[in-house]
């Protein structure tokens, strides 16, 4: 039931279509590949979903096979009556709407939902960071992004890729990568492979907020990272006060990227 590359094409063909390469478009031509996506999203009977950039219905028609209930979203205005076309027979509630300003709750009746996407590198990380700050009933994602945004988003202490925004998501969830897709599957044909990140949001925000306010955190976090390659000793240097990374037990030689989120608000709660 899966869209092919012939089938893809076709659609974009028939109404006069072309990628926009300004919305960083790229539709899944493979099968394999969305039937892959959708078994590790983990959804079916009795799961609602909310597909973000739903393109012309390639993963759209793999979730509904799973038996989900799926509402998809697509920004793009050309593509929402194609899409129609191909989701609405399934039972596929469509809407044409900007996910970066999309009262989740208000599409979903308020309802607990996992968010299934393939997102375009500009909007990935603003988009996830989002959802997981003031949405939430949103309780997992499943979403294929450009590979090194991915890792980052995954990335724990000691990592390459690892930076303020992996500290915040882990302050509202636990992400893993669990999957790479090729980008031979897409059309057109990206420059990078992508990743699959499993995002599961947590019960509760990692760091006691009535122990170290998230806003302190993150004003540390981010200062630190300005300056990842020096010592925190210095790149901390206009923040700390005496005696805080002895109070803390964080060596001030440290380099930002070694330290943990629980290390991080170990200093601030120190200062």
């Amino acid at each position: 039931m899966t869209h092919s590359r012939t089938t893809i094409q076709a659609l974009l063909a028939e109404h006069g279509l072309a990628p926009s390469r300004a919305l960083g478009q790229n539709f899944v031509a493979d099968p394999n590949t969305v039937r892959r996506i959708a078994r590790l999203a983990r959804v079916g009977p009795g799961d609602l979903v909310v597909e973000i950039g739903a393109g012309l219905g390639s993963l759209t028609l793999a979730l509904v096979e799973t038996g989900a209930e799926v509402i998809a979203i697509e920004v793009d205005r050309y593509l929402i009556e194609p899409l129609r076309a191909v989701v609405e027979p399934h039972g596929v509630v469509v809407h044409h709407r900007d996910a970066l300003d999309t009262d989740f709750s208000a599409i979903t009746g308020g309802r607990r939902a996992v968010v299934v996407a393939n997102l375009p590198y500009n909007v990935a990380t603003p988009l996830v960071l989002r959802i997981l700050e003031s949405q939430s009933t949103i309780e997992r994602l499943l979403v294929m992004i450009q590979r090194e945004v991915g890792e980052r988003m995954a990335a724990g202490a000691g990592d390459e890729a690892y930076g303020a925004v992996s500290l915040r998501v882990q302050y509202f969830a636990d992400a893993t990568v669990v999957g790479r897709v090729s980008p031979n599957v897409f059309v057109p044909r990206p420059k990078v492979d992508s990743a699959l990140v499993s995002i599961v949001r947590r019960d509760v925000v990692r760091i006691d907020p009535n122990v170290v306010g998230e806003a302190d955190l993150f004003a540390v976090i981010r200062t630190a990272f300005g300056q990842r390659r020096k010592m925190l000793r210095r790149s901390l240097a206009d923040w700390t006060t005496e005696g805080v990374f002895e109070r803390a037990g964080v060596e001030p030689t440290r380099r930002p990227e070694e330290l943990t989120l629980e290390e991080f608000a170990r200093l601030v709660a120190a200062r």
